[in-house]
């Protein structure tokens, strides 16, 4: 059996490690991984150079330069810049070799601000984005339109897959730099440890965030992969926006998936919300309808990826 060569991008990453295991668990893939060290993918040369030896068939593009809300708002620079030079430098190397089939990760914060509910695809570009993380927005935004001009001008097969909001192992739980389920992971998690009495999360508790396990959407990228030619073309032809969204269809509030957290956990101090902190986007529910047409659908509840996630977190981060 002839294995099919996958470059994952960003292996290390939440994303990239739920990718890698869906993966591995098939023999007839072969997955090829660099560590930043080993390829800085911002090195448009080293990157050229890694693609024409290594030849890869397919790529699952998951790295970027990500954060929550207090890191986009403090370094714009490094969000638009660092991702777009990472997208341009893996999109002309992966043309040059060959590459036909690529998934692209972007995220739901692409979308209109103030967009409605739940967001379809041809919601993009139809309105102004959230600003606290509009530099990010762009870069990504930047990516799904690579996409589809590689398809018109070279007939490649790139499509921009645009996950919700993701958590599991391999998150990210710095203290500042991480989003918001992570986040409150690790700050109940201190807040108990150290028999605080109360735990202040940002903002009013009003907005709405759909959350998916990171395992499930390695899941979705394995089921996109291994579509047939024909139907991956339905996606991914000149005439049609490559992009599509992966979440679960359904949304709860901050203040409700805080409290979640703070039961998985077990901390028995209160909960205490600071209004005067900013909110982010009021409500961002993925239309999740396109790639359930095409058989795939989340199988993890939020319950049970919180379980899983805190287990990981104290194996790894505690």
């Amino acid at each position: 059996m002839t294995q099919k060569k996958i470059f994952v991008a960003g292996h290390r990453g939440l994303v990239g490690t739920a990718v890698t295991e869906a993966l591995k668990e098939e023999a007839r893939y072969g997955v090829v991984t660099r560590t930043h060290a080993e390829l800085d993918l911002e090195d448009s040369r080293a990157t050229r150079q890694f693609f024409l030896d290594e030849r890869p068939d397919m790529v699952v593009m998951c790295a970027a330069k990500v954060g929550g809300i207090l890191a986009n708002n403090n370094l714009p620079v490094d969000f638009l810049h660092q991702n777009l030079r990472i997208q341009l430098s893996v999109f002309d190397a992966a043309h040059e070799a060959g590459v036909k089939r690529m998934i692209f990760l972007g995220s739901s914060c692409i979308y209109p601000r103030d967009c409605p509910q739940p967001i379809r695809e041809d919601y993009l570009l139809t309105g102004p984005l959230e600003a606290t993380n509009r530099p990010y927005a762009l870069a990504k935004i930047a990516g799904v339109e690579s996409c589809w001009s590689f398809n018109r001008q070279y007939g490649t097969r790139y499509l921009a897959l645009m996950p919700t909001n993701m958590y599991g192992p391999g998150d990210n739980y710095h203290p500042e730099h991480s989003h918001v389920l992570p986040a409150l992971i690790r700050r109940f998690h201190e807040a108990k440890i150290k028999g605080e009495p109360s735990v202040v999360v940002w903002g009013s508790g009003r907005p709405r965030r759909e959350f998916m396990y990171s395992q499930d959407l390695g899941d979705a990228i394995r089921f996109l992969l291994e579509l047939p030619d024909e139907q991956f073309a339905t996606l991914t032809g000149p005439d049609v926006a490559p992009l599509i969204n992966v979440g679960v269809g359904e949304d709860v509030t901050i203040r409700e998936v805080a409290e979640l957290v703070r039961a998985t956990v077990g901390y028995q101090g209160e909960l205490k919300l600071d209004a005067t902190k900013p909110d982010g986007t009021p409500r961002k529910l993925l239309d999740v309808g396109r790639l359930a047409a095409l058989g795939w659908k989340a199988k993890t509840a939020l319950d049970e990826g919180l379980r899983r996630a805190y287990k990981d977190f104290l194996q790894h981060h505690a």
